[in-house]
């Protein structure tokens, strides 16, 4: 069975195997508009933009508990290079719901002193800040999380063989119809907003999450500069270094999404320490080097998984 619709600003796919040829379609769109009402900030009425708009009467549902405790789990273990409290940030330079303002570094320090996963916490299914300024951003790890509640969803209805694709993050369990393994693969990193680009090299993905984050789908040029999406925590200001796209493959797909998204922050060397730390891991960075062209660092346990694209 193969369904496909739209979620969370993007696309989905899913294919999945089921003897009673199941169609599971209205379920997913109500299960995705569920989810998008706990931990979308594009939708203003979440349970996410409400706790940013300081509405004290808000209790938390299982997606927003699941994303916060994970997301706290990954703060610490990257040393604040992944921060969901990014989000004021984020709308300041244009990358979220918010208009674009004009960047200067007075504007980056004021909103800085409100940034920081430290000064939030959950405490039963009530959210307590420090500072009433402070705001989450989910968007970096959420539809990884919403692939890993789909996966979830058809898991529970037996299904023992699938695919499920949001927004370019994946998880695959079992195998396809003929037997074969699930194939994905991984883009070259070129500056494209709009389209898919040519792959650079596939994987086999059996009961495994893989998620890319990368600087050439989301960015901002300003007098001619680009400015890539994701924000350093510690300085306010998009990342600047030479890693182009890191694809993490894990057990979850929400671990996938926030420690890619952690990775890019961090840099190649950073990156390349961290990952020592976390064999659970297992990455495929693509960065620039001096003369611009392409190399790859992949951790070691990908070489029997990664396979040769047409």
């Amino acid at each position: 069975m193969y369904l496909e619709g739209e979620a969370q600003g993007t696309t989905y796919h899913i294919t999945y195997v089921d003897d009673q040829q199941r169609n599971f379609h209205a379920e997913i769109t109500q299960i995705l508009a569920d989810f998008d009402q706990s931990v979308s900030t594009y939708q203003p009425n979440s349970l996410i933009s409400r706790i940013n708009k300081n509405d004290t009467t808000v209790e938390v549902d299982a997606y927003f508990t699941a994303c916060f405790i994970k997301a706290k789990e990954i703060w610490k273990n990257t040393n604040g290079a992944f921060d969901p409290t990014v989000y004021p940030l984020v709308n300041a330079w244009g990358f979220g719901p918010g208009k674009k303002q004009h960047i200067e570094q007075q504007l980056i320090d004021s909103i800085l002193t409100f940034v920081g996963f430290e000064k939030i916490e959950l405490l039963g299914n009530k959210i307590v800040k420090t500072d009433p300024r402070v705001a989450l951003d989910f968007n970096a790890f959420a539809q990884g999380y919403s692939v890993d509640v789909i996966s979830a969803f058809l898991s529970s209805q037996q299904i023992s063989s699938y695919i499920v694709e949001i927004g370019g993050e994946v998880y695959a369990k079992g195998t396809q119809p003929s037997g074969e393994n699930w194939i994905v693969g991984i883009e070259q990193p070129i500056d494209n907003k709009v389209d898919s680009n040519p792959l650079i090299i596939g994987a086999i993905l059996e009961n495994k999450a893989i998620a890319t984050s990368g600087n050439y789908r989301r960015f901002i040029v300003e007098n001619g500069v680009k400015y890539a999406h994701h924000i350093d925590p510690k300085t306010g200001y998009p990342t600047k270094n030479n890693l182009l796209s890191a694809s993490v493959f894990s057990s979850s797909c929400i671990a996938s999404d926030a420690n890619a998204t952690g990775i890019l922050v961090m840099g190649l060397e950073e990156a390349k320490r961290f990952l020592t730390l976390r064999p659970e891991l297992q990455v495929y960075l693509i960065y620039s080097d001096e003369s611009g062209a392409y190399q790859v660092y992949q951790t070691p346990g990908l070489a029997t998984i990664l396979i040769d694209v047409e």
